[in-house]
C-alpha cells in the first residue's frame, strides 16, 4: 500500500458520524416523546377510540372489497355516487380551504394569519389524505386506476385532472409542512404557493366535474367551480377555528394575543363567506324553480325527502346559526366561535351529501314521461359505507391528536 494512503477504519467512521451528529436532534426527539407522554387521561382515551374506529372501519372496508362493493354499498346503477363521494368532497373541500387560509399568512405575508399557518398546513395534508382514503374504497380497482392514471392519461377527462392535480397538491402541502418544521420559510413559501395554485386548480376542476354534466340538470351550470372555491374558504375557516380551539384544550394552554387576533380575523372572514354561501343558496333555489328537473329537487329540499337535511343541517346548522353566533361573539368570544364552527362542520358535511345525492335523485328518463321513472330516486348508505366514512373521521381525529403533541401545538414564529 502506498505511504500516502491510510487504511480506513470503522471506528474512525463512527467517530466522524458521532462528531457530526447534532445533539439538538436527539434533544428535540426526546422532548417530543416527553410531550406526547404528558397528555391527560382524556387525550389517551380519545386517541385510543379513534385508533379503534380506524381499525374497525378498515376491516369493514376490506370485507366490502372482498364481497364486492355492488353488494356492500347502497349505490345502484341509477344512483352511482353515494356517501363516500360526498365525504371525499367534504374532506378535499376542507383541505383546499385550509390551504387558502394558511396561504394568506404564510404565502402572502398577512401577519394576522401567521399564527395558524402550521396547523392549517398540517390539517390540509391530513384531510386530503382522509379524502383519498375514503375514495380509495369507492373505486372498484384503485391500484389499476393509479397505474393507468400515469401510463394512459386522458387529458380530456376532468376526473383524470382531479386525481392528478390533487396528488400534486398533497405533495406540495406535505413539502411545505416539512420545511415549516425545519424553519426554511422561503422554500416553504414557494411550496405553499405551488400547493395553493394546484389546490385551487384541482378544486375548481372538481366543481367542473359536476357543472359539465349535461344529464344532471341540478348540477349543470358554470357557477359550480366558483361555488366550490367559495364553500372551500368557508369550510377552511370553520375547520381551523374548530381545531385551534380544541388544540389549546388538548395542550392545556391559553391562547396568546397573536393567536387570539388570528382567530378574530379568521372568524370575520368566515362570517363573510357564510354570507356569500347564503347568496349562492338563495339563487340556487330561485333558478331551480324555473327548471323542470331542478324544480323537483328544490321541492324535495323545501318540503320533501331532503327537507330535514336542507333546513336543519344545511341552512340552520351550516349557515344561519353560525352566522348569528359569530355576530354575537363579536369575534372575541372564543367559546361561542367554537360552537359556531362545530355546527358548521356538521352542517357542511350534510351540505356535501345533499349536493351529491339530490343531484342524482331525478331519473335521466324523468322528462321523457317514462312511468317507471316518474318519481325521485332514493338512496340510503349501507353499514359498510358508514364505517368507511367513520374511518376518514377517525384518521383526522387521530392525526390531529398526535400532531398537537408531536409538533407541540404547531407554534409559529412571526417572520
Amino acid at each position: 500500500m502506498p505511504n500516502d494512503i491510510k487504511p480506513v477504519k470503522v471506528s474512525d467512521i463512527m467517530k466522524d458520524v458521532a462528531s457530526s451528529f447534532d445533539s439538538s436532534i436527539a434533544s428535540n426527539w426526546y422532548s417530543n416523546i416527553v410531550g406526547f407522554l404528558s397528555g391527560n387521561k382524556s387525550f389517551y382515551v380519545l386517541l385510543g377510540l379513534s385508533g379503534l374506529l380506524v381499525f374497525a372501519a378498515a376491516m369493514t372496508a376490506l370485507n366490502a372489497i372482498n364481497i364486492g362493493y355492488r353488494h356492500a354499498y347502497g349505490v345502484s346503477r341509477e344512483v352511482p355516487w353515494g356517501i363516500l363521494i360526498s365525504t371525499y368532497i367534504f374532506f378535499v373541500v376542507t383541505s383546499t380551504g385550509l390551504c387558502i387560509i394558511s396561504s394568506i399568512g404564510h404565502v402572502f405575508g398577512v401577519k394576522d394569519f401567521l399564527p395558524i399557518a402550521k396547523r392549517s398546513v398540517f390539517l390540509s395534508v391530513v384531510t386530503i389524505f382522509a379524502g383519498f382514503t375514503v375514495i380509495f374504497f369507492d373505486i372498484e380497482n384503485p391500484l389499476r386506476m393509479a397505474l393507468y392514471n400515469v401510463i394512459s392519461p386522458n387529458l380530456t377527462s376532468n376526473i383524470w385532472w382531479m386525481g392528478t392535480l390533487y396528488g400534486a397538491y398533497m405533495v406540495f402541502m406535505a413539502v411545505e409542512f416539512i420545511f415549516l418544521l425545519i424553519e426554511k420559510h422561503k422554500i416553504a413559501m414557494y411550496a405553499g404557493l405551488a400547493g395553493l395554485i394546484s389546490g385551487i386548480a384541482a378544486h375548481s376542476n372538481l366543481g367542473a366535474i359536476f357543472g359539465m354534466l349535461h344529464g344532471r340538470e341540478f348540477w349543470y351550470g358554470p357557477f359550480m367551480p366558483i361555488y366550490f372555491i367559495a364553500s372551500a374558504m368557508m369550510s377552511g375557516c370553520a375547520a381551523i377555528i374548530f381545531f385551534t380551539w380544541l388544540g389549546y384544550r388538548v395542550n392545556n394552554e391559553r391562547m396568546d394575543k397573536p393567536m387570539e387576533r388570528a382567530m378574530e380575523v379568521v372568524g370575520k372572514l368566515c362570517t363573510v363567506m357564510i354570507a356569500v354561501l347564503m347568496f349562492f343558496t338563495v339563487w340556487k333555489l330561485i333558478i331551480g324553480s324555473v327548471a323542470p328537473a331542478k324544480y323537483e329537487v328544490i321541492k324535495s329540499m323545501l318540503h320533501g325527502h331532503f327537507a330535514v337535511n336542507f333546513w336543519v343541517f344545511e341552512v340552520l346548522m351550516g349557515m344561519a346559526a353560525p352566522f348569528v353566533l359569530f355576530l354575537l361573539s363579536r369575534w372575541r368570544n372564543l367559546n361561542m366561535m367554537f360552537v359556531a364552527s362545530s355546527l358548521m362542520v356538521v352542517g357542511i358535511f350534510f351540505m356535501r351529501f345533499d349536493l351529491v345525492i339530490a343531484g342524482e335523485a331525478v331519473p335521466s328518463y324523468y322528462e321523457l314521461g317514462v312511468k317507471e321513472y316518474s318519481h325521485l330516486l332514493s338512496y340510503s348508505p349501507s353499514f359498510s359505507e358508514i364505517m368507511i366514512v367513520s374511518a376518514g373521521m377517525g384518521i383526522v381525529a387521530m392525526s390531529f391528536l398526535l400532531g398537537e403533541k408531536v409538533f407541540k401545538g404547531h407554534k409559529t414564529e412571526i417572520h
